[in-house]
């Protein structure tokens, strides 16, 4: 790779039509953070600003092949991964992730969609797969604490050993779990970094006044970029703190919904 070349990044995810989060917006995202992304589409909705109406899930097949096709063409340094809907579509990423073991992989966690979106949907299944087959893969995964616990609470991470949902994620075999949105104290919120040695590091942060969709989005996108440029854990999420805050900040409201990042602006 020329020095000049930009880091390349390789996203998984739903293209979501209005770019209020996954594909095109992490793509947006990565370019303003100085990285190429390439992208691996997952399934397809119809989505505008005040929510999904419907998610139609792409074959496992051509999941595969979109992959595969570049990375036999390509030098990946990182890899970002956002909603899955298939416990197939699961055990494909967990393949590609197995077989490219040496490139660093973002999981971002996000709220599964309602029931009434997808045919044969089954939320522990395709949770319980995530755990099982991609948890073991994934360097860092990034979720808001407060959809950790409601996992943990309605049974969807059973079978660890820890009583903390984040520890649970780690006992599944994640590397680093990034909890966000965590009341460090009275009147103070943060975000927690917790790895496999008991490592544990903390950032303050103030939640902004106006809540936008896929709030992490940003944060999980400049997490994968600074991983992508080989810098580690620790640091790669300092500094990908510092970047994400002011991007997620600045948000507007195009439609009749949801506020959306401006993941563009400079």
């Amino acid at each position: 790779m020329h020095a000049t070349n930009p880091p390349l990044v390789l996203i998984f995810g739903p293209f979501d039509p209005s770019g209020s989060g996954s594909l095109p917006a992490d793509a947006v995202t990565l370019a303003t953070l100085g990285c190429h992304a390439l992208s691996v589409l997952t399934a397809v909705q119809v989505h505008d600003t005040a929510g999904i109406e419907s998610i139609e899930p792409l074959l496992p097949e051509i999941i595969d092949d979109q992959a595969r096709c570049m990375l036999e063409d390509m030098s990946v340094q990182a890899f970002k991964v956002g909603p899955l809907y298939t416990t197939e579509a699961v055990s494909v990423l967990a393949q590609i992730a197995a077989d490219y073991s040496h490139v660093p992989l973002v999981l971002q966690l996000t709220a599964p969609p309602a029931e009434s979106l997808l045919e044969d949907w089954d939320a522990e299944d395709v949770h319980m797969a995530i755990c099982e087959l991609l948890l073991p893969q994934t360097k860092v995964v990034v979720a808001d604490h407060m959809l950790i616990e409601r996992m943990q609470s309605q049974g969807l991470l059973a079978g660890a050993r820890s009583g903390s949902p984040a520890k649970a994620l780690l006992d599944f075999g994640a590397e680093w779990v990034l909890s966000t949105g965590v009341a460090l104290r009275p009147g103070q919120q943060g975000h927690v970094l917790q790895g496999q040695r008991q490592e544990t590091s903390n950032w303050p942060w103030d939640a902004p006044v106006a809540r936008a969709a896929d709030a992490d989005g940003p944060l999980a996108c400049a997490i994968t970029a600074q991983l992508a440029r080989g810098i580690p854990v620790v640091q790669a999420v300092d500094a990908a703190i510092a970047l994400a805050g002011p991007l997620s900040r600045r948000v507007f409201q195009p439609g009749m919904g949801q506020r959306i990042i401006n993941r563009c602006a400079s």
